[in-house]
């Protein structure tokens, strides 16, 4: 009986807020098989593109009004579960990929992964301290991370691998530490499509010119 009072799970599909969060899931899809192939410009394009979906879904969900109660919770649930694939998975996988998949580099795609489910984890149940993050949030590492690799033409492969792995490390323990951090709201939004923007210009280029 309760069955007939379920709405269907695709009818959560046609939501536009989780309709956006499926298009930066596809950019996860994308950014992992580039990291898969070694492509790691096209990669970090594809993940900034997941992190601006993922900023804009909440934008949109909050400012449509006629949205159910269950499209809230069912939202919240289906972003979380993107953003450990995005944040977690495919930073991992990428440490890996450039790590030539040397057996070295598995405990710290684990400890990447098992952060991003800690720490969606204990937001779900605790959420925001007086409006800001308690450690650093996953989509700061992303960022951060694209921002690094900027600079990986000018290293052989093993230095920036190592390069690579320490930060992802340091990026863990903050994400899982105890400082209170912004959460960036509002116009920042203007700030993270220039940075999107700007940055996939230039690997963009990066690209063209390996060509």
């Amino acid at each position: 009986m309760n069955n007939k009072k379920q709405p269907g799970m695709l009818t959560f599909a046609k939501d536009l807020p989780n309709i956006c969060s499926l298009l930066g899931l596809l950019s996860t899809v994308i950014g992992i098989y580039f990291a898969i192939k070694g492509n790691f410009p096209a990669s970090i394009i594809a993940i900034l593109w997941a992190v601006l979906f993922d900023w804009y879904d909440g934008i949109i969900a909050r400012k449509m009004k006629n949205r159910t109660k269950a499209q809230g919770i069912f939202g919240g649930q289906l972003d979380s579960m993107i953003d450990i694939v995005s944040f977690g998975v495919l930073p991992a996988i990428l440490l890996l990929s450039y790590g030539n998949y040397n057996i070295w580099f598995i405990p710290g795609a684990f400890v990447i992964i098992a952060t991003s489910a800690i720490r969606l984890s204990y937001f779900n149940i605790y959420g925001l301290v007086d409006h800001k993050y308690r450690g650093l949030a996953l989509d700061n590492n992303v960022l951060i991370l694209s921002f690094i690799f900027l600079f990986e033409r000018f290293f052989q492969n093993a230095t920036f691998s190592i390069i690579l792995y320490t930060i992802l490390m340091v990026l863990s323990a903050l994400n899982l530490s105890s400082i209170l951090t912004p959460k960036f709201s509002g116009k920042w939004i203007y700030v993270l499509v220039i940075y999107v923007l700007v940055l996939t210009s230039v690997f963009g280029w990066i690209l063209y010119n390996r060509l």
